[in-house]
């Protein structure tokens, strides 16, 4: 009890404690499994399960000489380019034209932004009818890219739209005073300082579009990207194989998000 009479409910000490003790937890649930899946992957076992049978590298041999995988690979990484180019040269020209203001913003901002709230199934449902009444055939480039696209542009928007907004004008105004051109002092003002967001815009948008499944799936057809292949190798047969690519997916995801932070930081 405090001198004025009020029971005091502070706890000294156990704040700290209580609090590291959530992070830690967290951490565990989130990066435990990631490194029992790398235990796996180098596992010298056909069986994922323990007890262990020794070191080997023969599934990520395995894996990175099978066709089909390597044809799944490409695909992605394909996919994964070409979404980064449109969506983050979309961002740029939207960010672009709010930085200078025009009639309705506010709602074509709001409407940017709906993607991030649309379920990747509802989302992949609605697209796969979408394309159905249009009499599209479902493929990767048709039907996979525009999906692809739609999903990553809010993020690459987001991405970009801070460091435009946040340019000094008088930078570009000066130039222009000094007799640049509209498009030179983009060019030349302009484009050096974004270049950093626009870079990690675009690994940002490359690392979730190779990663995405859940509207690929809907609305690939007959072909493959990695991670439907790594989806469809897991119905089959729960092979040491799929360990060893679920590894890879995570080190170049993650050296993709680690690449665009340090360019966003710049």
């Amino acid at each position: 009890m405090s001198g004025d009479g009020k029971v005091s409910g502070r706890f000294p000490g156990w704040g700290p404690v209580l609090l590291w003790g959530y992070a830690l937890t967290m951490y565990i649930f989130l990066y435990v499994p990631i490194l029992i899946l790398g235990i796996f992957s180098v596992n010298n076992s056909a069986i994922v399960a323990f007890p262990l049978s020794g070191f080997t590298l023969r599934w990520y041999r395995s894996a990175l000489t099978d066709p089909v995988l390597l044809s799944s690979f490409r695909q992605s990484v394909s996919l994964g380019i070409v979404t980064a180019l449109i969506s983050t040269s979309a961002a740029l020209l939207l960010a672009l034209a709010f930085r200078h203001g025009f009639r309705g913003q506010g709602v074509v901002f709001h409407l940017i932004l709906v993607p991030l709230i649309i379920p990747g199934i509802v989302s992949g449902i609605v697209l796969l009818v979408l394309f159905g009444v249009l009499g599209i055939d479902l493929s990767v480039w048709r039907t996979v890219l525009p999906a692809h696209i739609t999903y990553t542009l809010p993020f690459a928007f987001l991405s970009l739209y801070p460091r435009i907004h946040g340019l000094d004008p008088s930078l570009e105004e000066a130039a222009m005073d000094l007799g640049a051109e509209r498009w030179e002092t983009f060019r030349r003002v302009t484009f050096p300082l974004i270049r950093p967001g626009l870079v990690a815009a675009g690994l940002f948008a490359f690392s979730l579009s190779f990663d995405e499944f859940i509207r690929t799936y809907f609305l690939v057809g007959t072909q493959r990207t990695l991670p439907v292949h790594v989806w469809t190798m897991l119905v089959e047969t729960l092979s040491p194989e799929v360990t060893a690519l679920a590894v890879l997916i995570v080190v170049i995801s993650v050296s993709c998000s680690l690449t665009g932070f340090v360019f966003a930081r710049r």
